[in-house]
C-alpha cells in the first residue's frame, strides 16, 4: 500500500472529512497553520499528536518490514501483501525476529490493502481445536475477532471491505467492514506441538485461502512479491518509529490518514492537530510553519516517547498490587484513550481483546526483587486453582530481552496440556530454576538462565463470572516465591 494518497483516495478522504469532522478542520488552509499558538501550546498539541499517531506509523512500518520478501516462505513470519504466512513450528531458542515468541499456537498472518476491492478470508472447520482470526485495522483497533469463542469452529468465509468500498458481494457471505484500508490477520491455531499435532495443524493451514474479491470463485495465483532494499529489515521496528525526527514522523502520518482515516470521535482533536498544519491526507509542509511550531514538530518524538514510557512506569507500579504480576486488560478498543493506545502498542501489538486473550507477566519475586537464575523459585496453584481459561493457558519462560531461553529439554513453557503432578494436598507447584529439579519433579520443571528472566502467563479465551476470572481481578497469578 503506497504511502503517498492517490487522487481517487483524496476524492475518498474528502468525503469522510465532510462527514466525520467539524467544517473548520476541512476549511483551515495550510498557511493558518500555528495561529495563535504560543511555544507550550504548539509544543503539548504536537506531544499529543505524536502519541495519537503512534499507533498508526508503528503499523505501517511493521507491514513494510512483514511484507518486504518474494514469496511467503523466504522469512519466518512474512509474506508479501496479500498472502498468508503460516508457522510451521514453535520458534526455537535461536529464533530472534521478534520478542515474546510462543510455544502454544501457530500463526497465519496476512497484511491487506482494502482501497482497489475487497478481499475473501476462508479457513476449514477445527473441531475440537481452539482458535482465533482477530483482523486489526491502521490503528491497531481489533475489528472482528472470529474464532472459537465468538463464531465456532465450523468452516467460514468472509469477505473484508475497506471504508469505501460500495459494491455487490457474494450472497450469503458476511462481510467484516474495515475503517481503514490497512488490515493486519493475525491468526492464531492451537497446537501442542508433537509431530501429529502438527501435521494435523499444517492440514487445517493448507486449507486456508486469501484472495481478492475479482478472484473469488476461481483459480487465482498470487503475485510474487516486490522487495525494497532501502527498507531496514535488520533494525527493529520500534526502535526504526523511535529514531524517526518530527517532521519525516508527521508526514508519514500526514499521507497515512488518507487511507486510515481517524474515527469519527477523533474529530475534535483532529481540528486540534490541524493548529500545526497536520491535516488527515493533505502533504505536511513544516517549512511554512512558525518557529513555535516548527520548535514542537522537533520536539515531539522525545516527549511523545516520554509520555509511552510513563505510562508503562505507572502501569508496572499499579501491577505490584496484584501479586507483582503485570495485567493489561485495556487492549483491542481503545476510543479515545490515544496513550493507552499507544502504550499497548509499543509493549504489544496486535494486543487481541481481553475476552479472547491476558498475558500477565512479571519480572520480580514475591518480595519485589528481580527475578534470577541464580535462585530457585515456586509457583503454586491452590487445589482447584489452575489458571481459568476455558481456550488455554501456559507460563513463558524469557531471558530479559523476552526471547526463549536453550535448555536441555528444549522446553520454554509449562501448561494446560502438560500432564503436571499435583502435591498431596491439591496444590500444584511450578518449579522454575536453572538446574534440573530431579525425574521425580521434572514434569513441573520449567528451566531458567543463569541470569535475570521475565514470566509471562497467557490466558486464552479467560473465563468470566461467576469462576473466578482475571477479567474482573477476581483471579490473578501467584507470587512467584523462593522456595
Amino acid at each position: 500500500m503506497p504511502i503517498a494518497p492517490s487522487s481517487e483516495a483524496a476524492a475518498r478522504l474528502s468525503r469522510r472529512l465532510a462527514l466525520a469532522l467539524p467544517a473548520a478542520a476541512v476549511a483551515a488552509p495550510a498557511l493558518a497553520q500555528g495561529a495563535a499558538l504560543s511555544d507550550a501550546e504548539a509544543a503539548r498539541i504536537a506531544a499529543e499528536a505524536y502519541v495519537f499517531g503512534y499507533p498508526l506509523v508503528t503499523m505501517e512500518m511493521t507491514r513494510r518490514v512483514s511484507t518486504n520478501v518474494p514469496d511467503a516462505t523466504a522469512q519466518v513470519g512474512r509474506a508479501p501483501m496479500g498472502q498468508f504466512h503460516m508457522s510451521r513450528s514453535y520458534p526455537t531458542a535461536a529464533f530472534r525476529d521478534v520478542t515474546a515468541p510462543n510455544a502454544d499456537t501457530l500463526y497465519c498472518t496476512a497484511w491487506l490493502d482494502l482501497g482497489a476491492e475487497p478481499w475473501v478470508v476462508s479457513w476449514p472447520a477445527m473441531p475440537d481445536r481452539y482458535y482465533l482470526m482477530p483482523m486489526l485495522d491502521g490503528w491497531t483497533n481489533v475489528i472482528a475477532a472470529a474464532g472459537s469463542r465468538t463464531t465456532g469452529n465450523q468452516a467460514q468465509t468472509y469477505v473484508i471491505a475497506g471504508p469505501t468500498f460500495r459494491g455487490a458481494t457474494p450472497p450469503g457471505i458476511p462481510v467484516i467492514r474495515s475503517p481503514t484500508d490497512l488490515l493486519w490477520i493475525l491468526g492464531r491455531v492451537y497446537c501442542t506441538g508433537t509431530p501429529e499435532d502438527y501435521a494435523a495443524v499444517h492440514a487445517i493451514q493448507n486449507r486456508m485461502t486469501l484472495q481478492p474479491l475479482s478472484s473469488y470463485g476461481q483459480a487465482w495465483t498470487p503475485p510474487a512479491g516486490r522487495v525494497d532494499p532501502a527498507i531496514d529489515m535488520r533494525t527493529g521496528v520500534r526502535a526504526q518509529v523511535d529514531r524517526l525526527n518530527g517532521v519525516d514522523y508527521f508526514r508519514m502520518l500526514s499521507a497515512l490518514m488518507a487511507a486510515n482515516p481517524p474515527a469519527a470521535a477523533d474529530a475534535s482533536f483532529v481540528a486540534r492537530m490541524a493548529r500545526l498544519g497536520l491535516v488527515p491526507g493533505r502533504p505536511f509542509d513544516a517549512t511554512r510553519a512558525p518557529q513555535a511550531v516548527r520548535r514542537a514538530i522537533d520536539g515531539a518524538p522525545r516527549v511523545g516517547q516520554a509520555a509511552v514510557a510513563g505510562r508503562i512506569r505507572s502501569s508496572e507500579t499499579r501491577a505490584r498490587q496484584t501479586n507483582n504480576w503485570f495485567v493489561i486488560t485495556q487492549t483491542g478498543t481503545y476510543g479515545t484513550d490515544y496513550l493507552n493506545r499507544a502504550y499497548v502498542t509499543a509493549v504489544g501489538l496486535g494486543a487481541n481483546h481481553p475476552q479472547d486473550a491476558v498475558y500477565p507477566f512479571t519480572e520480580v519475586d514475591s518480595s519485589g526483587q528481580k527475578l534470577s537464575g541464580a535462585n530457585r523459585y515456586r509457583l503454586r496453584f491452590p487445589a482447584g486453582q489452575r489458571p481459568p481459561a476455558r481456550g488455554f493457558w501456559s507460563l513463558t519462560m524469557y531471558d530479559s530481552n523476552f526471547f526463549f531461553v536453550d535448555n536441555p529439554l528444549n522446553r520454554y513453557t509449562l501448561s494446560s496440556r502438560n500432564a503436571l503432578t499435583s502435591n498431596a494436598d491439591g496444590t500444584t507447584d511450578l518449579l522454575i530454576q536453572a538446574d534440573a529439579p530431579g525425574s521425580d519433579r521434572q514434569a513441573n520443571w520449567l528451566p531458567a538462565p543463569r541470569d535475570g528472566f521475565v514470566l509471562m502467563f497467557r490466558l486464552y479465551w479467560p473465563m468470566s463470572a461467576p469462576a473466578f476470572s482475571v477479567l474482573d481481578g477476581s483471579w490473578y497469578p501467584p507470587q512467584v516465591t523462593r522456595a
